[in-house]
């Protein structure tokens, strides 16, 4: 079983959830890499035009799943729901385009 690239959509409620939302992106990644759940490759956090938080990283083996049922994980991304909801990427006005450009957000992930 091989590794795999997700990109995570982060969409917030309203601007004032933002900050709040960077910093729970922080801990959702830094959580990953203690729990050995993602690769040492360097996560990427990016922003669509609507404000969309994009997070690129990549799953070890198995990781993804096993996420699920892991309650730190489980914890934020239950503090994520409150705050944001989960888009998919159709749902991005840059998905139209054949080479779609964001915003880089620097300081949130490693």
């Amino acid at each position: 079983m091989n590794s795999e690239m997700v990109i995570a959509m982060y969409r917030p409620y309203d601007t004032a959830s933002t900050d709040a939302l960077k910093e729970l992106i922080r801990q959702h990644n830094t959580t990953l890499r203690v729990e050995e759940m993602i690769t040492e490759r360097p996560a990427i956090l990016m922003e669509a035009e609507d404000g969309t938080l994009l997070e690129i990283f990549e799953w070890l083996p198995g990781a993804a799943k096993a996420a699920h049922d892991h309650p730190a994980i489980q914890k934020i991304w239950n503090r994520m729901q409150e705050l944001c909801e989960f888009a998919p990427l159709i749902s991005l006005r840059e998905a139209e385009k054949t080479f779609p450009h964001f915003k880089p957000v620097d300081g949130v992930v490693t």
